[in-house]
């Protein structure tokens, strides 16, 4: 059996006026290890209501008439009857124009988390949802961002060590910075090799230079004296 199925079993008697009757929310569906459960409405002012605590209130009449509270009662039930822990309930209110799209992330335990609101639902396709749970959810870095941070963190290294050892000038460096960039790339071709560079200062830094000139040309020989290899 679907497992969309199964969740809309485990909802028969999920009825939003706990009556014991069965509960339909909007929409309901699984995205990976996600499950994704929304209730509309369409009028904003009937996107959230909340208790005189500021939370999410959890009164029949709310979460009959209130689009984020009736996401939220289905996700909580959920997570009490089924085996999922990753579920997002998501109010939604308003039209195309004017909307609002607000997700509640609930665990296996029933505890929840609001999130930011969003503008569209592209957070939750299939290529995005992981990252989206990584960033939003835990508030972790996504793989992206570490490498982000990784490649400023070499960034600043490469510009201290051409200011400190290069003595190159500011208006040189993205010059030098691109030409290297583009050298390593020779790798792909067998122009260039990370192993040609043993640190002999007779041999390394005209390989370099031969690397550079190969991509840069002229511009980036007036900008290195290159040293002669040793022979």
């Amino acid at each position: 059996m679907e497992l969309w199925k199964i969740i809309l079993k485990k909802l028969k008697t999920a009825s939003k006026s706990r009556t014991g009757n069965v509960g339909r929310p909007e929409y309901i569906g699984v995205v990976q290890d996600f499950v994704i459960v929304i209730e509309n409405k369409r009028d904003t002012a009937n996107h959230i209501k909340r208790d005189e605590k500021e939370v999410i209130a959890t009164d029949t009449a709310s979460i009959r008439d209130f689009a984020v509270n009736g996401a939220l009662f289905y996700g909580k039930h959920i997570a009490k009857e089924t085996n999922f822990k990753k579920i997002i309930a998501i109010g939604v209110s308003g039209n195309e124009k004017h909307h609002e799209i607000s997700p509640v992330f609930v665990d296996e335990r029933g505890n929840y988390k609001e999130l930011q609101n969003l503008e569209t639902f592209i957070s939750f396709s299939p290529s995005n949802i992981q990252e989206y749970y990584i960033k939003e959810i835990l508030e972790e870095d996504t793989d992206k961002e570490k490498e982000l941070k990784y490649i400023l963190e070499d960034a600043q290294e490469l510009h201290e060590d051409l200011r400190n050892y290069g003595a190159i000038q500011d208006k040189d460096k993205p010059l030098i910075v691109s030409g290297i960039l583009l050298a390593l790339r020779e790798i792909e071709y067998g122009g260039f090799s990370i192993d040609f560079l043993t640190g002999d200062t007779n041999t390394t830094d005209a390989v370099l230079y031969d690397a550079l000139y190969l991509v840069g040309g002229s511009n980036l020989s007036k900008t290195f004296k290159k040293k002669p290899r040793s022979s």
